[in-house]
């Protein structure tokens, strides 16, 4: 194709003439040639490129896809080992630390401050740094936790290794013998003041019985106070059993051990009497665990047949006259 040639009309010589374009109008002629062509070639690989994919891009979506789905399946079977986690805490809190007077350990104990649930999030929501960094977190959250329970567990162990040495410490006889009994004056709970008329919560249980009947150590421990007390308990022992437990014995005529000696399950300790503020001779008789005062009905196990620990529920939820 040959270049284009313009003429133009002159009225004076009534001809046409040749037109010449000077140099600079040529070069910007071709620049904008060149231009042109440019444009079109770069909107037609751009077309091309939309509708026709490279082999190695292909390839390289396809991986990116099955790596998502692959992170996806981590992640699902992340939440269900997490679900397990969470169940065999919950049975270690409500079940083997009670069994064994462990303290439960809360959330943020176990999880080390990780936060493990993603509710609410859709993966196909969340972009790749996104997906990794939550699977992340989860994996860590997993590891904390079971790590947390490996822990728990060697504690259980050596709890449950001094299972035997626990059970000679914990109250778990009567502090007077049963042929030594009067009668059960009261038992644990809301009764009439004998003293003052008002209702209160009687937190032992009173056995009546004659000046100078024994009193014996209901468990294994160490006296922590052996003498006259100013609260109204008269001449009073307290005994520490370890594993939080305390026994207390009140209104004895007689205390027969001094502060910081050791005793045993059926030592003779004290005996019954009427000091203090007191209406008869008895013993007034506390089990206390972590400070709480417990039911003393509950810690006769080891010396009642099933029989008479039935008569004695019986005589303590029925007795309602307080003698302190």
């Amino acid at each position: 194709m040959g270049r284009k040639v313009y003429y133009i009309y002159n009225q004076i010589t009534d001809s046409y003439e040749r037109v010449y374009r000077s140099r600079q109008q040529r070069f910007w002629s071709g620049v904008l040639r060149v231009g042109e062509i440019s444009g079109i070639v770069a909107l037609i690989g751009l077309g091309v490129y939309s509708l026709i994919e490279m082999p190695r891009e292909k390839l390289l979506r396809a991986d990116n896809e099955q790596l998502r789905s692959q992170i996806a399946s981590i992640d699902r079977r992340l939440t269900v080992a997490l679900d397990v986690m969470d169940n065999l805490a919950e049975r270690d809190n409500n079940l083997y630390r009670v069994m064994m007077q462990s303290d439960p350990i809360n959330e943020a104990q176990r999880y080390a401050g990780i936060d493990p649930d993603d509710s609410g999030l859709s993966l196909n929501s969340l972009n790749d740094a996104e997906l990794v960094t939550g699977v992340a977190r989860k994996m860590s959250a997993l590891e904390q936790s079971i790590y947390t329970q490996i822990g728990s567990f060697d504690q259980l162990r050596e709890l449950a290794s001094q299972r035997h040495d626990r059970l000679r410490h914990i109250p778990s006889i009567q502090p007077v013998a049963n042929k030594d009994l009067r009668q059960m004056a009261s038992g644990y709970g809301r009764r009439v003041d004998p003293v003052y008329g008002t209702i209160r919560f009687h937190e032992g249980m009173d056995f009546s019985a004659p000046i100078g009947t024994p009193v014996y150590a209901t468990g294994d421990g160490v006296v922590k106070t052996a003498g006259r007390s100013m609260a109204g308990y008269g001449n009073m022992i307290d005994i520490d059993h370890g594993f939080n437990y305390t026994t207390r014995y009140a209104h004895l005529s007689e205390v027969l051990v001094k502060s910081g000696q050791t005793v045993k399950r059926g030592d003779l300790i004290g005996k019954v009497g009427n000091t203090g503020k007191s209406t008869g001779s008895h013993l007034h008789y506390e089990v206390r665990l972590k400070g709480v005062a417990q039911n003393p009905v509950n810690y006769y196990f080891q010396d009642l047949t099933p029989e008479e620990y039935a008569l004695m529920v019986e005589a303590s939820e029925n007795a309602g006259h307080v003698m302190d």
